[in-house]
C-alpha cells in the first residue's frame, strides 16, 4: 500500500506539471509495476509508449519520485505486453493510437508539450473500430483551427485551397498533392493542423495522419530496427489525408524511399496529400529526384510575409485571447500599431513582441512608444539588412515580369523568360553569398557556367542600357523591402 500511495503522489505531481490532456494522452495507462530498494518499475502497454516517455519524461518522473523518497535511484519503463501470449501481443500493438489519443476529454494539447501523439477521427469512433488500421503522427494543438488563422492577401489561395480540402474529403480530390511553402513563423503549421483538425472534425471521419518529416523519420528508424516495417507501412495504407510539415528536414536515402513509396501509393489511390515546406518544392536540393518531381506534380502555394493590416488583427487578436484570463489587461491602441507597422518579419517574431509587452506592462503599465522601442530593439527597427534568399529575388522577379517562377527555372529558352531568368541569377550572385554552383542547381539544375555567362551579359546590358539599369536598383530595393 505504502508504494501505491508513493505512486499515486508522483502522479498527481506530473499531471500537475504536463497538464491533465498531456498526462491523459501519455500517462493514463501507466501503472507501476513494482519497486525494489533503490529501483521504480512502472509498465505501459506499447513498445512505442515506452520508447516515447523514455525519451521524453524519464527525467522529470524520476525526479518526481526522488523528491517523494530520497532513497529512490533509478526508474525503468518496462512493456505489460512482453510476457503475454503472442496473439494479445498483436492486439495490444494494433490498437496502441486510440487510446493513447483518448484522453476524458477532448484533448487541447498545448504545442509546448510536444509529445507524439496520433490523430485519430474521434477517440470514441477508434475504439469501437477495432478493425481500422492504426494511425500515428505528431500532436495537433486545438488553437490551430480555421477560426483563429488571420486572412489577409499573403494567404488568401492558401488558406481556400486548405479549407476545400478539409471539407471536400478524398473524394474530391482537385489539387494532389497540395504544397504550402513559404519562410518561418508565416502560419504554414498552423493551416496543416487546421486541416486536420476540421477534416477529423466532419461527419465523413477520414483516417488521418498529421506528422512532421523528423518525426516520420524517426518512426520509420525505429519501426526497421525493430523489424516492424512492414506493419507500419500497412498501417499507413489505408489512410485518407495524409499531412506532412517540414519536408525540408526530410534526410536519408532509404527514409526517401520509404517515403516516395508511400507518396506514390496514396497519390495513385486518389488520397489527399498536403506538405508543407520552408522553400518550393523545386528547391529541396536534398531530396531524392522522384520526390520532388512526384510533389511537383500537384499544387504548389507560397504564402507571403504579413501585410500591416494582418500584423494588427493579429495583436488584437492575441490580446483578446490574453483578456480572457486577466479581463483588466489593456494595451492601449496605438501601441499595437506602432508593434505591428514595424514588427514585419514573421508572425512567431510578432508573437515574441506581443509577450514582451504583456511582460513588461505587469510592472511598467504606463509604456511609451520610445520604451517599446528599447524593449523590442531586436526586433523593431533593429537595423540589420534581412538576409536575401535566393526564392525571394526569384518571386520578386518573376512578379515583375509577369512570369511564374516554375517558368523561371524551367528549360523555357523563349526571350520572355530568359531575360529574368539571367536577371534573376544575376541577383542572386550579387545579393546573396551563394557560389556559381549553387545558384546553378537553384535555377533548374543549370551548370555553373550558365551563372557565370548570365552574370556576365548583364553587368554588360547594364553598362549600356540606363533603363535596365534602373530597373536592377527596382529590383533591389523591392528584394530588400
Amino acid at each position: 500500500m505504502r508504494h501505491d500511495a508513493l505512486f499515486e503522489r508522483v502522479s498527481a505531481r506530473l499531471k500537475a506539471q504536463v497538464g491533465p490532456d498531456v498526462f491523459a494522452s501519455w500517462f493514463g495507462r501507466l501503472k507501476l509495476h513494482s519497486i525494489s530498494k533503490s529501483v521504480v518499475r512502472l509498465s505501459v502497454p506499447t513498445t512505442f509508449l515506452k520508447s516515447w516517455i523514455n525519451n521524453r519524461y524519464l527525467d522529470l518522473i524520476t525526479s518526481l519520485f526522488q523528491q517523494e523518497d530520497g532513497e529512490i535511484l533509478k526508474v525503468e519503463i518496462l512493456v505489460r505486453t512482453a510476457t503475454r501470449g503472442a496473439r494479445p501481443v498483436a492486439h495490444e500493438e494494433a490498437m496502441p493510437v486510440a487510446a493513447e489519443t483518448a484522453p476524458a476529454a477532448p484533448a487541447r494539447r498545448p504545442a509546448a508539450a510536444q509529445p507524439i501523439a496520433s490523430v485519430a477521427a474521434s477517440a470514441v469512433a477508434a475504439v469501437q473500430k477495432p478493425a481500422q488500421a492504426p494511425l500515428f503522427g505528431s500532436p495537433l494543438d486545438q488553437r490551430y483551427n480555421f477560426d483563429s488563422f488571420v486572412e489577409g492577401s499573403s494567404n488568401r489561395v492558401a488558406l481556400a485551397a486548405a479549407r476545400t480540402i478539409a471539407e471536400a474529403g478524398a473524394g474530391a480530390v482537385r489539387f494532389n498533392p497540395l504544397f504550402i511553402h513559404s519562410s518561418v513563423g508565416l502560419g504554414k503549421t498552423h493551416l496543416l493542423q487546421a486541416i486536420a483538425i476540421a477534416a477529423l472534425q466532419s461527419a465523413r471521419a477520414p483516417r488521418v495522419v498529421y506528422l512532421t518529416a523528423e518525426y516520420f523519420m524517426w518512426r520509420f528508424a525505429t519501426a526497421i530496427r525493430d523489424n516492424d516495417a512492414l506493419s507500419l507501412k500497412e498501417s499507413l495504407r489505408n489512410i485518407d489525408l495524409l499531412v506532412i510539415d517540414d519536408m525540408q528536414f526530410l534526410q536519408g536515402k532509404s527514409i526517401q524511399h520509404e517515403f516516395c513509396h508511400l507518396l506514390n501509393m496514396l497519390l495513385d489511390s486518389a488520397k489527399q496529400v498536403v506538405v508543407a515546406a520552408d522553400r518550393a518544392p523545386w528547391e529541396l536540393e536534398s531530396l531524392d529526384s522522384r520526390v520532388r518531381s512526384r510533389l511537383q506534380g500537384g499544387v504548389a502555394i507560397e504564402m507571403e510575409g504579413p501585410d500591416y493590416e494582418m500584423r494588427l488583427e493579429m495583436l488584437k487578436r492575441r490580446l483578446e485571447a490574453a483578456r480572457q484570463d486577466d479581463a483588466s489587461l489593456d494595451i492601449p491602441t496605438d501601441i499595437l500599431c506602432h508593434v505591428a507597422r514595424n514588427v514585419t518579419a514573421s508572425g512567431r517574431e510578432l508573437e515574441g513582441a506581443f509577450n514582451q509587452l504583456l511582460f513588461r506592462r505587469s510592472f511598467e503599465p504606463q509604456l511609451s512608444i520610445e520604451r517599446v522601442d528599447e524593449l523590442l530593439g531586436h526586433l523593431v527597427n533593429a537595423g540589420e539588412p534581412r538576409r536575401v534568399r535566393i526564392e525571394d529575388i526569384q518571386r520578386v522577379v518573376a512578379k515583375h515580369y509577369n512570369v511564374s517562377r516554375q517558368e523561371l527555372v524551367s528549360n523555357r529558352r523563349t526571350r520572355v523568360i530568359v531575360k529574368p531568368r539571367q536577371i534573376a541569377m544575376y541577383l542572386s550572385k550579387t545579393l546573396t553569398p551563394r557560389s556559381f554552383p549553387e545558384i546553378g542547381r537553384r535555377f533548374g539544375g543549370r551548370d555553373h557556367t550558365t551563372v557565370l555567362h548570365a552574370v556576365r551579359k548583364i553587368e554588360e546590358m547594364i553598362a549600356a542600357d540606363t533603363k535596365l539599369s534602373h530597373e536592377i536598383e527596382l529590383l533591389k530595393r523591392l528584394i530588400n523591402e
